[in-house]
């Protein structure tokens, strides 16, 4: 599944909150098998936002660049086909 230029995260550790650098971007959940469906989320002017599927408050911070997370495990990264 190609994801173009759109980052993913997902929060398989069960955090309660993840810092990312991109206020465009996709929740999947956790890993799968075990994902909810792939949710694209825009926090338009606001600095954070909460998956309506995972409830997971996604926190936004600039300094970490587009794409990068604290915790970096929390970046979706799918095996090319």
């Amino acid at each position: 599944m190609a994801h173009g230029s759109t980052p993913h995260f997902h929060n398989s550790e069960g955090l309660r909150s993840i810092e990312i650098g991109s206020k465009e971007f996709q929740c999947v959940g956790a890993l799968p098998p075990f994902d909810h469906p792939h949710v694209f989320l825009d926090m338009g002017k606001d600095d954070e936002i909460v998956c309506p599927y995972c409830s997971t408050l996604y926190i936004y911070k600039a300094e970490l660049g587009d794409g990068h997370a604290n915790p970096p495990s929390a970046i979706f990264k799918t095996e090319a086909a």
